[in-house]
């Protein structure tokens, strides 16, 4: 028989005063430890909360009436609402570059008689950028080139005017111009400048309807129109869906000045330097010249547009 091991009681009473202490200790940490935490939420501001954006009871959009009342438009646009009220960045970038590109747009729409809501179009399209797609369309009106060609840009190694901004614009309006007096329509214009004439053609034919609100298209062509809407409803009134920009936020447009050239330029950079700024502002103003040289042995006339004189100035090292 095994002998029972005795501890003496001042000893055991130690040790559960110890045991005691320590929960004790252990309770009152964590009691304060979720008083901080509590207080911690209390002072962590509220994160921003999202929202229905706002549907006009009416909404015209180039001179033509949206069938709100068909729940596949109404909820059509209310997505395109949803993408770009939420899709902050780019949204907010098109605002601020908005004011330095779209008076030159309007006024060239407005010379043809084309609906001012038209400009959306080239949001939706480029974002007012001079981007090329992965199929090749290029510029802030996305021409392709054979279409380019169709309506006057000139495409070579040394210059491609789907860059220019003034002749790119011009050359849409001719496009709008055709397609208005195909479709009467500039909802069906608008898409077909995303599928092409012919496409809308066809879809119309078989589906014997004779508007945009009614065809059945590829998921590209059925969102485009609504997105346009979509951006002309923001950008009209950025506030209403979350956009608080201040002026002095936005690009303004920069003074230039035009020098008319009729013989080669040999070297950009230099032609830059002898009109006080640099090639980086030269293809800033002039992205249609994609090389370092500008041959012209047709004599034909260039306008050349440089910032003016004191915006930037080169300064030259002797």
């Amino acid at each position: 028989m095994t002998d029972k091991i005795k501890i003496p009681l001042f000893i055991a009473l130690g040790v559960a005063a110890g045991v005691l202490l320590t929960f004790g200790l252990m309770s009152l940490t964590t009691d304060e430890d979720s008083t901080q935490q509590e207080n911690h939420h209390k002072e962590m501001p509220l994160s921003p909360t999202s929202s229905q954006p706002f549907i006009p009871d009416e909404i015209i959009f180039c001179e033509e009436r949206v069938p709100l009342e068909n729940f596949d438009v109404y909820e059509a646009l209310d997505y395109e609402l949803v993408v770009n009220m939420y899709r902050h960045s780019a949204t907010i970038t098109y605002l601020k570059k908005a004011k330095r590109y779209f008076p030159e747009i309007e006024k060239v729409l407005k010379e043809n008689n084309i609906p001012d809501d038209l400009k959306y179009l080239c949001v939706a399209e480029s974002g007012l950028s001079n981007v090329v797609s992965p199929a090749g369309a290029t510029g802030f009106w996305q021409f392709m080139k054979s279409a380019a060609n169709e309506y006057g840009l000139r495409i070579d190694t040394n210059i491609d005017e789907r860059y220019n901004h003034h002749k790119s614009v011009v050359a849409a309006c001719k496009y709008f111009k055709d397609a208005y007096k195909k479709f009467k329509s500039w909802t069906l214009v608008a898409a077909s400048y995303n599928m092409g004439m012919g496409g809308v053609s066809k879809s119309i034919e078989s589906q014997k309807v004779d508007n945009y609100w009614d065809l059945l298209l590829n998921q590209e062509t059925a969102r485009y129109v609504y997105r346009i809407i979509a951006l002309k409803l923001v950008m009209e009134n950025p506030s209403t869906y979350g956009f608080d920009l201040d002026e002095k936020d936005l690009y303004e447009e920069i003074e230039t000045y035009t020098i008319k050239v009729d013989t080669t330029i040999t070297d950009l950079t230099q032609f830059a330097i002898d009109n006080g700024t640099n090639l980086k502002m030269l293809k800033y103003f002039n992205p249609w010249l994609r090389t370092n040289t500008l041959p012209n042995q047709s004599r034909r006339e260039f306008e050349i547009e440089l910032p003016k004189k004191g915006i930037r100035p080169c300064k030259t090292t002797k």
